[in-house]
C-alpha cells in the first residue's frame, strides 16, 4: 500500500484556508518528486493520505533529513508571503507517494492534525 503524509507546522498560525493550501502545495510537490510507478501505484490505491502535525522547524527538517536518508520523495514547502504569512516561512513538508512502512518510519509517532 502506498502513502502520502503531509506534515504541518503546529507553531505556525494559520487560517484553516492557508493551511489547505498550503497542504495542496505539498502534497502536489511531494507527489512531483516521486517515480512514475509509485504514482501509478498510489493512484490505484486511491490515493491514500494523512496530516500530521510537527511542533516546530526543527522537527520539520528532521524529517526532512530522514527523507533524505531513507530517499523517499518530499517536498518542503515555504510561503510566497502574499496573504498571512512572511515570505519565506516553511509551512509544511509533504513525504511521498511510497511505501506506508518507508513513510511510516518517518512520520510514525507525529500525532494527527485535528
Amino acid at each position: 500500500m502506498m502513502k502520502q503524509a503531509l506534515v504541518v507546522r503546529s507553531d505556525v498560525k494559520m487560517s484553516r484556508g492557508k493551511l489547505a493550501v498550503q497542504c495542496s502545495h505539498a502534497s502536489y510537490s511531494a507527489a512531483s518528486a516521486a517515480k512514475r510507478p509509485a504514482l501509478q501505484q498510489w493512484a490505484k490505491d486511491g490515493q491514500k493520505k494523512v496530516v500530521l502535525k510537527a511542533k516546530d522547524i526543527a522537527l520539520l527538517m528532521q524529517l526532512r533529513d530522514a527523507c533524505i536518508r531513507l530517499r523517499l520523495p518530499h517536498a518542503l514547502i515555504s510561503d510566497a508571503g502574499m496573504t498571512e504569512l512572511s515570505p519565506g516561512t516553511i509551512t509544511c513538508l509533504g513525504i511521498g507517494p511510497a511505501d506506508e512502512a518507508a513513510v511510516n518510519k518517518v512520520t510514525g509517532s507525529l500525532p494527527l492534525l485535528k
